[in-house]
């Protein structure tokens, strides 16, 4: 299965990086490879996420990683990252609506 990641989830994954990045660098590099850990294992089990209540769409899931909620479309032959987000943030829908 194809994994792709759409460019709002790299911008999200670099800002929350960043901002750990300002107390603790090394925090933030083992965040980013933990994220990418966790999305990679998507690739055998891409409906292993909970379906986003907000979308009511079994193609539009998640994976809850620490506070942070990553959004994810499955496909037939892929899987795209849409965003991540901290969980007490609003998911606009349109962040993962396509």
């Amino acid at each position: 299965m194809k994994l792709l990641w759409a460019p709002l989830a790299i911008d999200r994954a670099s800002e929350i990086a960043g901002y750990i990045a300002q107390d603790n660098p090394d925090a933030a590099e083992n965040w980013v490879n933990s994220i990418f850990e966790k999305v990679e294992k998507l690739k055998a089990f891409p409906e292993s996420g909970r379906i986003v209540p907000e979308a009511n769409d079994s193609a539009i899931r998640e994976l809850i990683y620490g506070n942070y909620r990553i959004v994810y479309r499955v496909e037939e032959k892929r899987l795209s990252v849409l965003t991540i987000r901290h969980g007490k943030q609003i998911l606009p829908l349109n962040e993962v609506k396509a």
